[in-house]
């Protein structure tokens, strides 16, 4: 009798979401987690036996050696051939190592990976295989011939079968397996449904154990949700070695990967991609994708240096203060913070005493499809919304870096030498920065230290006017 009750116990049913993992006590419609319908299903779990159990002793399969003994050349990484994406990885790929890239539909993840596949075919002296959940390997085929990227070691194959996308690899051997998307991959005996929570834990677990086994370079794509998180079990993040965001506007050219974690490498660089006809190419240097050149120079336009990853970019904001309006006038931005614009607003409004904005709608942007979202962008960001109300053309060669705070202080930020040298190598002559940061000026550019909004906006009209006819 109580070996009957134990073995209930151990084997009680359980309810899990099959979208998200949550374990529910009971059979609910709606996963109180996530909120998806229809997601949690019925799972047989074992309890754990106890905390007194005892567990035996085994011979490990390598013995553990001191350090010194032990030889760093298998994780030395393998150069890929797609530079941005070798900066981001910290050199290339190693082997064994297992990369997530993560990016919304239809940003170009597929159309990168077959290019890094045909290089590493190309160069790297072992074969490369391509196993696609969700087009044909003809599909396939036809992108590849419109980049250019056949070649006889890079393999294609259309899987949706964990079993048999390793029999693939026991018969092609390859160095480097790119498995687009982990989603559509099912593991035989596993509950759930592909693409669910224990389907992706299951498919990536059993990935991550062969690419260590046999050294080979894993690259798995991964969906998005709806708030550009890696769709899927949070733990698969943790199981893989490398995570990276690709990440684009549809309607724009630009392509950034974001390192996101990184065990090889820093986790905080940027690569930049150009989409265009004939596929995806590398910028090694896009500073010139956000700027626009002017005949004359223009209000409502000031440029600013932001930091992508460790990055510098020079980019343009711009401003448009429409008419006056009855009732809340709109704030709209394309590639800004609106919160913080709406601050900067308040705060130009407040301390400077020469715009009136609270009837006025705004529109503030930047160019190229860039997204800042970091404070240092503030400054210029006020430039050129004073520039626009004053209708007062900021100097051409006028470059301006701080955070704004809510009493009209310029704030200071970051990496401000490496910025200031970016804006130096692009011709740059001025720029606005807070207190502090003179020592670290490149030579070639004036440095003007501000402290406040106030002071900030009075050294661009006189930078302004000085400028004359000069032009960027």
């Amino acid at each position: 009798m109580t070996s009957s009750r134990t073995a209930a116990k151990a084997a009680r049913p359980a309810y899990v979401c099959d979208a998200c993992g949550h374990q529910p006590p009971k059979w609910l419609g709606r996963c109180p987690e996530c909120g998806e319908w229809g997601s949690v299903i019925e799972s047989t779990v074992s309890t754990p036996l106890g905390a007194g159990r005892v567990v035996s002793s085994r011979l490990p399969a390598e013995p553990a050696r001191p350090i010194a003994q032990i030889s760093a050349a298998p994780a030395k990484a393998v150069p890929t051939n797609v530079g941005e994406l070798d900066r981001v990885l910290g050199g290339g790929l190693v082997p064994g190592a297992v990369v997530l890239l993560a990016g919304e539909p239809g940003v170009g993840k597929s159309t990168l990976l077959l290019d890094v596949a045909q290089q590493w075919a190309a160069g790297a002296g072992t074969p490369s295989l391509v196993v696609s959940g969700e087009e044909s390997v003809s599909q396939v085929r036809l992108r590849a011939e419109r980049l250019g990227a056949l070649h006889d070691q890079l393999y294609l194959a259309s899987e949706s079968d964990l079993g048999a996308v390793l029999g693939h690899l026991d018969a092609v051997k390859p160095g480097l397996l790119i498995v687009d998307s982990v989603q559509t991959i099912s593991a035989p005996g596993t509950e759930g449904v592909s693409g669910g929570v224990t389907q992706v834990r299951a498919v990536t677990a059993a990935l991550v154990g062969v690419a260590k086994e046999r050294g080979i370079a894993t690259v798995l794509v991964g969906h998005v949700t709806k708030d550009g998180q890696v769709a899927g079990p949070r733990v698969l993040e943790h199981l893989v070695d490398v995570v990276l965001h690709f990440e684009g506007d549809k309607h724009s050219s630009l392509r950034l990967v974001r390192g996101v974690k990184n065990r090889y490498g820093a986790a905080d660089e940027v690569g930049c991609f150009e989409m265009n006809e004939s596929g995806i190419a590398s910028l090694p240097d896009p500073s010139g994708l956000f700027l626009t050149r002017y005949n004359e120079p223009v209000p409502g336009t000031c440029v600013t240096v932001a930091m992508e990853g460790r990055r510098a970019l020079v980019t343009e904001v711009q401003a448009l203060i429409g008419a006056e309006v009855q009732g809340s006038p709109r704030r709209t931005v394309s590639g800004l913070d609106s919160a913080r614009l709406a601050m900067v607003l308040a705060v130009l409004e407040r301390r400077t005493k020469q715009l009136k904005l609270y009837n006025r709608e705004v529109f503030a942007a930047t160019v190229g499809g860039i997204r800042l979202i970091e404070p240092s962008a503030d400054l210029a960001m006020a430039l050129a919304v004073a520039s626009g109300g004053l209708d007062l053309a900021m100097a051409p060669h006028l470059v301006a870096i701080g955070e704004v705070g809510l009493t009209g202080e310029i704030r200071r930020v970051g990496a401000v030498g490496r910025r200031l040298a970016e804006a130096a190598r692009l011709g740059f002559k001025v720029a606005l920065v807070p207190p502090g940061c003179a020592p670290e000026a490149p030579r070639g550019i004036e440095v003007i230290e501000v402290s406040d909004l106030r002071s900030a906006l009075q050294s661009a009209a006189r930078a302004s006017a000085a400028s004359g006819g000069d032009r960027r």
